[in-house]
């Protein structure tokens, strides 16, 4: 994700907008802390790569017609990028999705950046893959919390 122009940190901004509405003494360590949990896990690894791989290959042109298209525009009825994404938030429950949603709407912060087709950068995957690593983080540390 660094080579991407995905910071850690970014994340783990994305995480400190979605909770400190409800958690007023949050620190960003906090938030790193559970991204980094989030990222350890071996089908969030997988996740990351193979959106990555889809973005880098249809940057090169290299994916047949019509998904090379498709990935460059980043066409709103393409699901697929989504369903990946879905597949990190639900590692830490229903919140996770509500969390993802809200996030993917709004695209604060890094997300925003990805987002931004003038680049000529393909993010169709990196963006989703991004917001969901944050809501799950955020997830993990709503659980977290509720129990403390």
């Amino acid at each position: 994700m660094k080579e991407r122009g995905v910071q850690l940190e970014d994340i783990a901004e994305l995480v400190y907008y979605l909770q400190v509405k409800y958690h007023p003494n949050l620190k960003m360590e906090e938030c790193r802390t559970n991204v980094d949990r989030v990222l350890s896990k071996r089908e969030v690894q997988n996740a990351v790569l193979t959106g990555i791989q889809l973005d880098e290959l249809a940057e090169k042109n290299m994916l047949d017609q019509p998904l090379q298209d498709i990935l460059m525009k980043d066409e709103g009825l393409y699901g697929v990028d989504e369903i990946i994404a879905l597949s990190i938030v639900n590692v830490y429950g229903s919140i996770g999705f509500t969390n993802y949603g809200y996030i993917d709407k709004l695209k604060p912060g890094i997300l925003e950046k990805l987002n931004d087709k003038s680049s000529g950068l393909c993010h169709t995957y990196l963006d989703d893959i991004v917001g969901a690593i944050a809501a799950a983080a955020s997830s993990r540390l709503a659980h977290r919390s509720e129990h403390s």
